[in-house]
């Protein structure tokens, strides 16, 4: 499910800020791992850590902290239970938690005391919209498919022109790294689809806010 562009699983359950997940698994243990609020809020997180493991921790109790240029934060259990695993991928690349939020970059698996009574604060993504739309818009979140290593603000000028800057950038930056471009040109939503079949670098999101376009491009090659 998509709420603002928000990505929320239907697989998953959700804690009553919206911001960590929970899946119960076969052996009775439970992944915890961080939402896309929670990931928009941090943005590309240069340092996690964690709690030591084998403890126990109370529901709500911090099991880790995550930090970014704008953001230090915990990273709090929704259940009570002794935390038996933390991600390593995410301790050896920290992006990959805000990156892959609901894939590769879940954070930490614990063994619950009693699952079936904090079961009952955890809601589906279904019985969480209300919940999440509040939290999104209290909070200003803006969810895209990716966090951007670059920003290009083009306001006032002919797309063109913005390409050429665009593909200027992209001959100075790593593969993989993701631009942020913001144009107001009109005719930007059509010169992005000839610009990225003419250089085979993918858009992985856009969107328009306002009078405003907004564009993922990702570094391919």
């Amino acid at each position: 499910m998509k709420i603002d562009h928000c990505e929320f699983p239907d697989d998953l359950l959700y804690d009553p800020e919206g911001l960590v997940w929970a899946r119960l698994l076969e052996s009775g243990e439970v992944v915890v791992g961080i939402t896309s609020i929670h990931a928009a809020l941090t943005g590309p997180v240069a340092k996690v850590s964690a709690k030591p493991l084998a403890a126990s921790y109370p529901r709500n109790a911090a099991i880790g902290f995550l930090e970014s240029g704008k953001y230090f934060g915990p990273i709090r259990t929704p259940v009570h239970g002794v935390l038996r695993e933390v991600n390593p991928a995410v301790l050896a690349k920290p992006r990959t938690l805000t990156d892959a939020s609901y894939d590769a970059g879940w954070f930490a698996r614990l063994q619950p005391t009693n699952f079936r009574e904090d079961g009952r604060t955890l809601r589906s993504a279904k019985d969480a919209h209300d919940i999440l739309t509040k939290q999104i818009a209290a909070l200003r979140v803006r969810c895209f498919a990716a966090f951007p290593d670059h920003e290009m603000f083009e306001i006032g000028i002919e797309c063109s022109a913005v390409l050429a800057k665009l593909n200027e950038l992209l001959t100075r930056i790593e593969v993989g790294g993701v631009v942020h471009l913001v144009t107001d040109d009109p005719t930007s939503p059509i010169e992005m689809v000839r610009w990225s079949d003419q250089t085979g670098q993918p858009v992985i999101d856009q969107r328009k806010e306002g009078n405003l376009f907004h564009f993922l491009v990702r570094k391919v090659m």
